[in-house]
């Protein structure tokens, strides 16, 4: 199978050598330079991946991020962020990225963020039952959606992820290292933090209280089970 991706970088030496190195892997690569270019292919085309750098001319990445998850939950993004932005990498997640890497970054390190992630592909299957309640939340993993107070949130594949694999647990510990193995595929690359922030995402789209989570419940030195029943 032929993946494509676009890849969105206004440097033009960094854009030239990943495009290359992308085709060396065998995808077919579009490129944009800038957030106007970007936004045009992103509303015209569909892709297997996309490579967004925060900081663009015209529109932002984090931009281009929240347009795209507004239409589109399903296509997976790798953010590309400057080394100490920590708010860009934590506001990327919450707005539905799956991943980031660091400039400077290994190209040996992106291009295998870059497999992992399209070997992930495949959208998540709960065990059973794609719909369901969580309280006033209304959960539906097929079409990555939570309707909560007339508000509908979109979820990312990793988020759906998460949901599923605790579901299949009915209610028992999921560890961190169960959630790497299982919605990220192994990825060496990602850690704790990046659980316990899509963790934290997730309870903002479907706890009436984040702060005093209800059915999305720590399992201390472990990592998190689903709590499920009626709205208290």
């Amino acid at each position: 199978m032929s993946f494509r991706l676009l890849l969105v970088e206004d440097e033009r030496t960094l854009r030239t050598a990943l495009r290359d190195a992308f085709g060396q892997e065998g995808y077919a690569v579009d490129v944009a330079a800038d957030g106007h270019e970007a936004r045009a292919a992103l509303r015209d085309n569909r892709y297997d991946l996309v490579v967004l750098d925060v900081m663009l001319p015209g529109p932002s990445g984090l931009e281009l991020l929240r347009e795209l998850r507004a239409r589109d939950a399903d296509t997976p993004v790798l953010l590309l962020t400057a080394r100490g932005e920590e708010g860009d990498k934590v506001l990327g997640l919450e707005l539905g990225a799956d991943d980031y890497v660091s400039k400077p970054f290994s190209l040996r390190e992106l291009l295998a963020r870059v497999k992992a992630m399209l070997r992930r592909r495949e959208r998540p299957q709960a065990a059973g039952v794609l719909q369901f309640a969580l309280g006033a939340a209304r959960v539906d993993l097929a079409a990555f959606t939570v309707v909560c107070g007339g508000a509908t949130h979109t979820l990312s594949p990793k988020e759906a992820g998460m949901l599923s694999l605790l579901r299949q647990h009915g209610g028992r510990a999921v560890s961190r290292g169960l959630f790497l193995k299982e919605v990220w595929g192994g990825d060496q690359f990602v850690g704790d933090r990046t659980i316990d922030t899509h963790m934290l995402n997730l309870r903002q789209k479907i706890e009436p209280d984040p702060k005093q989570p209800r059915f999305l419940l720590t399992v201390h030195g472990v990592g998190y089970r689903l709590v499920e029943g009626p709205e208290a």
